[in-house]
């Protein structure tokens, strides 16, 4: 891959910064010292579910995806360097050289002298041809107390206890657990006999029905994987490209140019909204943007946009999308709320270091950086609230939500929250933010 120079800045070794933005939701995003290296994968098979996939940052300076800023420390005024469109995301490197900042990209940028980034984003998102972003429900979400081992019975009880403790809830949304396998959408697990009785339930106690879907995100040994190996992206040599591996073991993307792959998204996706589903979380979403030999010769954005285009036309126009794992820039436009961070944890640090998993330090670190994009390109998800007692550090994590949380989802089993907990939980789903941009402070 070919970087060539865009421009060379002087700047305060002591007091510069330079905002590197993460090709997806889990991608660390941050303002970091240009001194001090920012966060890198802690495996290279990480990187292919966590990071972009085909172009690695270097390790002794900074790779921003579609968008770099440099504030020059000196009192200058700060520097944006952007990709123009959704469909045209370069990576964009910084590196510290006697002094000065050497920017380079592997693609076209824009640069921008003095421009706030709310205001770039605003320009970015007409662009993209973004609506406003209209008021975001809230949620509970089965994920973090339950896992993919959710169960009915587990649906059904915190429906009860919602109701019976009066919280302001809209939306129960059934995480992952409830497909037999990730791909394998038409074929339920052991764990529930019916989704169309589960969404009746949840309609029937006033709520709205919610769902956790992967559509392109294909698990090795699933149905879909085994019978439909074509359906897959693949790269010259005719194999699946990677995806990374996950909870699910290793991963793959569906080819969403191939229309038989497309025919079976529009059967999934017409069958979860005739049961009455009406809000709809899209994970692992950058497994559609997989770079491979598409059939069609459609650029990986381009195949990705329309993919979750195809998407909306089956749920319509007034269901709620909100999407994670997702490409940032090349997402602009077609989501109503959009994960911004890496997931949470009922522990505070990520198990191997790597802050694109799961962890309060990751989830917080690009939740504060990114939350210039609330209310101009989508309402920011900063993840889940949980506060149940054995969370740790949860008042920090409930005052992340609090502040930078233009999405209020809580995720603990309702009956395991003590007093703190459900208070908590209460007063935040009770108060959420208008989807318009946080005040400056954020």
């Amino acid at each position: 891959m070919l970087f060539e120079i865009v421009d060379e800045i002087r700047i305060a070794a002591g007091t510069a910064r330079v905002y590197e933005e993460g090709w997806q939701s889990w991608s660390p995003t941050s303002w970091y010292p240009v001194d001090a290296p920012p966060p890198r994968p802690a495996a290279e098979w990480r990187r292919r579910g966590n990071y972009r996939p085909e172009i690695a940052a270097p390790d002794d300076g900074f790779q921003g995806e579609g968008l770099l800023a440099v504030d020059p420390g000196d009192g200058g005024p700060l520097r944006l360097y952007t990709a123009p469109d959704p469909l045209t995301v370069p990576s964009i490197r910084a590196t510290l050289v006697d002094g000065r900042l050497v920017v380079t990209a592997d693609g076209p940028v824009t640069a921008h002298t003095g421009v706030p980034l709310g205001d770039w984003a605003s320009g970015f998102a007409r662009t993209a041809g973004a609506d406003l972003p209209r008021e975001a429900p809230t949620a509970w979400c089965s994920w973090y107390h339950y896992f993919d081992r959710v169960t009915e019975a587990d649906i059904a009880e915190n429906i009860a206890v919602i109701r019976e403790r009066d919280l302001p809830v809209d939306v129960v949304q059934v995480d992952a657990g409830w497909q037999r396998a990730v791909g394998d959408w038409l074929r339920l697990s052991d764990r529930f006999d019916s989704l169309a009785g589960v969404a009746a339930r949840i309609r029937d106690a006033g709520l709205r029905a919610g769902i956790w879907v992967a559509p392109f995100w294909v698990e090795e040994g699933s149905w879909l994987a085994t019978e439909h190996p074509e359906w897959l992206i693949a790269g010259p040599d005719g194999l699946p490209v990677s995806a990374g591996e996950h909870w699910a073991g290793p991963s793959y993307g569906l080819d969403t140019t191939n229309p038989d792959a497309a025919d079976y998204l529009r059967e999934v996706f017409s069958w979860l909204a005739g049961l009455g589903f009406d809000y709809f979380k899209i994970d692992f979403a950058y497994a559609a943007a997989l770079s491979g030999s598409r059939h069609t010769g459609v650029e990986p954005l381009a195949a990705y946009r329309s993919g979750v285009a195809l998407l909306r036309e089956m749920i319509g126009p007034d269901a709620y999308l909100l999407g994670c794992g997702a490409p940032i820039l090349p997402s602009v436009g077609l989501y109503d709320a959009m994960r911004v961070s890496a997931d949470t944890s009922p522990t505070y640090e990520p198990p191997d270091g790597d802050l694109s998993q799961p962890s309060q330090r990751g989830a917080a670190l690009s939740t504060a950086a990114r939350a210039w994009q609330h209310g101009r390109f989508w309402v920011n998800d900063p993840d889940c609230l949980i506060a149940r007692p054995d969370v740790e550090r949860r008042e920090e994590w409930a005052s992340v939500v609090e502040r930078y949380g233009g999405l209020r989802v809580s995720s603990d089993r309702i009956s395991a929250l003590d007093e703190w907990g459900l208070e908590t939980t209460r007063r935040l789903l009770g108060d959420p933010p208008p989807p318009t941009p946080f005040p400056e402070r954020a």
